[in-house]
């Protein structure tokens, strides 16, 4: 039982189409006892046992935020990135939603270099250095701040590798969820009906293609972790 009202309904899921699976062709057998029906060559989510696992992540959540645990959104599919970068801007975690460097953080080092570099060059550009250098120079160190921007722009703040991720979808982020397995860092997961469940620490069996069913997910671990941040604030 959740130890907290998060005020999550069967019905706003439903308008979200967070109970749309993927066709029947095309399921994980893991994914069954999350599974509640087929519907025209569909299958459908179980929404309540959707509820509890969003519940129970929901307290999750809180009690890691309020305990001044460090999050990472991850989801780089057009679909999810905007209400990617979104949601972590507002729970103010850490987020990559355009594409994921390989060995980003199993090789930690490497991408803590990265970060060196791209904070240096985006402080050279507000001062106006940059602009006071040869043209060509300034003109190569735009485009290296540029691509860094694309690829570090959502962690530029991070100091170390993070406490739990949350990973919109399972099979677009395999890259990352193998480094968190690697790593042990706990993953909080959207698996369709076509993923693993294995593989994610905790799921949330949801539509993770629908913008709406991203969005209303997100939107619900968002709330629980800034009440989270408010109470380690109030209690650091």
């Amino acid at each position: 039982m959740t130890r907290r009202y998060w005020n999550i309904n069967l019905e706003e899921m439903i308008d979200a189409g967070v109970h749309f699976g993927h066709g029947t062709r095309k399921w994980n057998l893991k994914m069954a006892p999350y599974i509640s029906a087929k519907h025209k060559g569909i299958h459908i989510t179980n929404l309540t046992r959707t509820a509890h696992f969003l519940s129970k992540d929901c307290d999750l959540v809180f009690d890691a935020t309020s305990r001044g645990k460090q999050f990472l959104i991850v989801g780089t599919k057009n679909k999810a990135a905007d209400s990617v970068e979104w949601a972590a801007i507002r729970a103010r975690c850490h987020y990559v939603n355009k594409n994921w460097l390989g060995s980003m953080l199993t090789n930690w080092s490497t991408t803590e270099t990265r970060l060196h570099k791209f904070r240096d060059l985006r402080m050279e550009q507000k001062t106006g250095r940059l602009n006071r250098l040869p043209k060509r120079d300034a003109a190569m160190l735009k485009r290296q701040l540029s691509r860094l921007q694309t690829y570090l722009g959502g962690i530029k703040y991070m100091t170390r590798v993070p406490n739990i991720i949350i990973i919109v979808d399972q099979h677009e982020e395999y890259t990352a969820l193998r480094e968190c397995i690697t790593l042990g860092i706990p993953t909080i997961c959207l698996t369709d009906t076509n993923c693993d469940p294995d593989l994610a620490d905790i799921s949330i069996p949801a539509n993770d293609d629908a913008i709406s069913s991203i969005r209303l997910i997100l939107n619900k671990l968002v709330f629980a972790i800034c009440e989270g941040r408010s109470s380690y604030i109030r209690n650091p």
